[in-house]
């Protein structure tokens, strides 16, 4: 496949001598992107996307209409999508489970909760039950677990103990390292900052995207934050590297995410459609995700 460009230029002024910022990358997985497709745009709307709106959206981003066709079967497949047709038009929304599962991930981007301080560990059965329940949980040996103290991590029903480190905090990386795909995770989260620092710093000097780069900037921020994000366990903060790459994507998230949004969100208002016709430019749901990444952004 081609490499694609996404790019904008200055609204004020515009020529061809105009700093031109752009993202060039491989285009992304249909299936993977038509997730962030659905997390971004529909889970906070309708739920429901016409193919035509999957197609145009993937289209920005070197992805062929038949990779979108045969994407979205396998997501019907999976149950994540259903499909309903209307006339020779075909419109797929989210299945109660996908909705479920979306909501869940925008919780990780739009109002993830207070930073770990301390250390859940799960005794026994209660061990076991929790292992495939979030990332965060890991194993120290057959009959215990541990993951960091969090509002929103899944508790056992069974013993559980609440703990909090009394000495050799500085122990407590090796540690994480040795139990945790740390490396993997920052990883990812430098790529994303490569990607994405000069489109953060475009966009506070000024360029602003039109709609369809905006919203195409959008979807790209998204799907390649949100590959680190839920592999993030969050720990807390004394058991991570110092220099820990997560706080600054985090940052740069939620700088682009806030700059972009209402041309984004415009230009969803005027081409994206459901089974209904043009989606809403703005809901309850995203004036909410808008309103928190704006109050993160000040803390």
């Amino acid at each position: 496949m081609e490499r694609n460009v996404i790019e904008f230029r200055a609204m004020k002024n515009a020529s061809a001598k105009n700093r031109v910022i752009a993202l060039s990358a491989d285009p992304p997985r249909a299936s993977g992107f038509i997730v962030t497709i659905y997390g971004d745009i529909a889970e906070p709307r309708s739920g429901t996307l016409s193919m035509a709106t999957l197609i145009d959206c993937c289209a920005a981003h070197g992805i062929s209409s038949s990779l979108v066709r045969t994407a979205v079967s396998r997501l019907v497949a999976n149950g994540r999508l259903v499909g309903e047709k209307k006339g020779r038009r075909s419109f797929y929304r989210l299945t109660d489970e996908g909705r479920e599962e979306f909501a869940s991930a925008a919780r990780v981007f739009y109002a993830p909760p207070p930073e770990a301080s301390g250390w859940l560990i799960a005794l026994g059965a209660s061990a076991g039950s929790v292992m495939d329940a979030a990332p965060a949980w890991v194993r120290l040996g057959p009959d215990a677990a541990i993951a960091p103290d969090r509002s929103d991590l899944v508790r056992p029903a069974g013993s559980l103990l609440s703990s909090e480190a009394v000495a050799g905090e500085a122990d407590l990386p090796a540690f994480a390292a040795s139990h945790w795909p740390l490396d993997e995770v920052a990883d990812r989260y430098r790529s994303f900052i490569e990607a994405f620092q000069p489109i953060a710093d475009g966009l506070h000097a000024g360029h602003a995207p039109s709609g369809p780069d905006a919203l195409a900037l959008r979807l790209r921020l998204v799907h390649r934050y949100r590959y680190p994000a839920l592999a993030d366990p969050r720990l807390p903060r004394a058991a991570l590297p110092r220099d820990w790459p997560g706080h600054v994507a985090r940052r740069i998230f939620i700088g682009c995410y806030l700059a972009l949004a209402a041309a984004a969100d415009r230009h969803i208002g005027e081409t994206c459609e459901d089974a209904v016709g043009l989606l809403a430019e703005e809901t309850a749901e995203t004036r909410l995700r808008i309103d928190r990444l704006r109050r993160e952004a000040i803390r």
